[in-house]
Formats: C-alpha cells, structure tokens, sequence
C-alpha cells in the first residue's frame, strides 16, 4: 500500500487500522443488537445516554452531541423510539423553546434487556482482542486524539 501524500506508511497502517477496527466492531454491534432485540446500536445510544442523565432526560440538543450525531439525526433517531414507546419528548419546563428527549418506563426495562448483547459484543469484538496493557494505550491514546478534536472545535 502506498501512503497519502503527506502520511508515512505507519501513520497510514495506524489511521486506516482505527477506521477498519471501528467500522467492523460497529457494524458487528449494530447487527448483533437487531438480529436480537430489533433494535439499531444508534437506538441503543440513545437509551443508555437517557438513562445516565439526571432525571433520565436530556435537551435533544445535548442528545445530539453525545451521541455524536446531528441534531436532524437524533430527532429521527428519537421518533423511532417514541413511536415504540420507548422516550418521549416534551417542552421543557425552563425553556418553552428547547426540546427534551426522556427515557420511559419501557424504554428502561428494553434497555436492561439490550445492555447485555452490548456489552457481551464489546467484550468479544474489542475488548478481548486486547491485552490490558493494549487497552490501557489504546484509550489513553484515543482520548488525546478525542482531546485534541474537542479543542480545536469539533462539532
């Protein structure tokens, strides 16, 4: 393989390697959660993000950026739940203007039932590919690229 113009043959292995590794182990998770559950990783994401928030609600706004998606994006993402019984979106009681998504009672005990596929594919397609050592740079690594992308003002 011949680099891009600009990267060495190693910063080219390394970059198309983290594309590859996420790409695959997404798609894997996301197959493994529908085939189960009937529900998309993307819809998981939703529903566990909800379910860590203080109240079990979020501004669609802030849903958006933790899911790391648009805010377009979350809103469909967010209908599709609804529609299932699983959030629900109302006005906020602070601002009459702001769109909050929050976590059912359904949308809880579904969750409880979607977290352990999750969890088990995590294991098996990521986690256990790696010593502890391995994990230990990989996140410290990712999360100054995370770090440096944060800083310099990614979305």
């Amino acid at each position: 393989m011949r680099p891009l113009p600009g990267l060495t043959l190693q910063e080219m292995e390394a970059w198309l390697a983290f594309l590859k590794a996420h790409a695959e182990v997404t798609a894997l998770l996301d197959r493994e959660l529908l085939d189960e559950h009937g529900i998309s990783l993307a819809g998981y994401e939703v529903l566990a993000f909800l379910s860590r928030a203080e109240g079990r609600r979020m501004r669609m706004s802030d849903l958006a950026g933790a899911v790391l998606i648009s805010p377009g994006a979350v809103t469909r993402r967010v209908e599709a739940l609804e529609a299932r019984g699983l959030v629900t979106r109302s006005r906020s009681t602070g601002d009459a203007r702001v769109v909050e998504a929050a976590l059912s009672e359904a949308g809880s005990e579904v969750l409880k039932q979607l977290t352990p596929t999750h969890v088990r594919g995590v294991r098996a397609h990521f986690v256990d590919q790696l010593s502890p050592r391995e994990l230990q740079v990989v996140a410290k690594a990712l999360w100054r690229v995370a770090g440096s992308c944060e800083a310099a003002g990614s979305p």
